[in-house]
């Protein structure tokens, strides 16, 4: 049977995603919770995207790039929590072998963009502090446009590549995934394949997918901070720490899960922990995203004003 499924390739027509708990008590609960942080999240980024939209002041690089995060924070959150939710309601835990990779797919295209991206702001808040005087000319709507261009050719390519490598394993059983959504690492434990080249795979392309674009965010705020520090005017230097301060937090939750994640390969008995760093990934981290950049942010908040009361404020 073993033999026969190797020889014939791809056994395994669905896989189980056992999802976030097996006490059925828990289920309603559990869908209750998601439920709601599924809309709080799709509701909290379409209201940063309207208040960017309709207060002139927010017409600015920064807030470009944050635009399109919160498109791609709405991806991200669409593309696994719904159908858990579904599974939740109708009680069944399957899902095709190609909607599983279907979904990995998407995922890591999103999650490339939001690298790239998180790195593209970084170099706007270096331009706009570090060298003010060129900011215009190097920050053009062009250059935006290209950033944001590239970041998904690059997330595609990345994407692509892992969807293709994964389909060519063989999968003959057993095809319980601990988890709520489809993703690498779950998947490498399943295969009757062996994942050596994948792992390497995912492995030299995360250097290119996130280690790259940490060094040059890291750099990026070395010379800001230097630049910050020289700013006599104690106010100016607490707005620009405020700016600097929301975009690395973002980094710092985005890049701490994501190393969590996919660093710790073959760990079968950390698949517990995985959901957790999926939930704060997938769920947690696209809810806060609007919140972290509106706190501290008079411009946004008056946005979001507008937005939520039909009120347009006097000029």
């Amino acid at each position: 049977m073993d033999l026969e499924s190797r020889t014939n390739g791809t056994a395994v027509t669905e896989f189980i995603l056992l999802g976030l708990v097996e006490t059925q008590v828990l289920q309603p609960v559990v869908f209750v919770v998601f439920f709601f942080a599924y809309l709080v999240t799709v509701g909290g980024n379409l209201s940063i995207l309207a208040a960017i939209f309709i207060e002139p002041k927010l017409h600015t690089p920064m807030y470009f790039f944050l635009g399109n995060l919160s498109v791609l924070d709405v991806g991200c959150i669409t593309v696994t929590v719904p159908s858990m939710l579904a599974r939740l309601l109708s009680n069944k835990h399957t899902i095709p072998y190609g909607a599983c990779l279907t979904q990995l797919f998407f995922f890591h295209q999103l999650a490339g963009v939001d690298c790239f991206l998180l790195t593209a702001m970084a170099y706007d808040r270096f331009l706009a502090i570090c060298q003010p005087l060129t900011y215009s000319t190097r920050m053009s709507q062009t250059v935006q446009r290209i950033l944001v261009a590239v970041s998904w050719a690059l997330a595609f390519t990345n994407a692509l590549t892992h969807t293709v490598a994964i389909a060519t394993l063989n999968f003959c059983g057993p095809n319980v995934i601990n988890h709520f959504y489809c993703d690498l690492p779950q998947l490498f434990q399943l295969s009757c394949s062996s994942t050596q080249l994948n792992e390497l795979l995912l492995f030299s392309l995360g250097i290119l997918m996130a280690g790259a674009p940490v060094i040059l965010i890291v750099t990026s705020y070395i010379h800001v901070a230097a630049a910050v520090l020289r700013i006599r005017s104690a106010e100016g230097r607490k707005k620009a720490f405020s700016t600097c301060g929301s975009h690395l937090t973002v980094v710092g939750i985005f890049y701490g899960t994501g190393v969590f994640s996919y660093m710790r390969l073959g760990s079968v008995e950390a698949s517990d922990k995985d959901k957790g760093i999926g939930i704060l990934n997938t769920v947690i981290s696209p809810m806060l995203n609007p919140l972290i950049y509106s706190l501290r942010n008079p411009d946004v908040q008056g946005a979001l004003r507008q937005v939520l009361t039909g009120k347009r404020a006097l000029v």
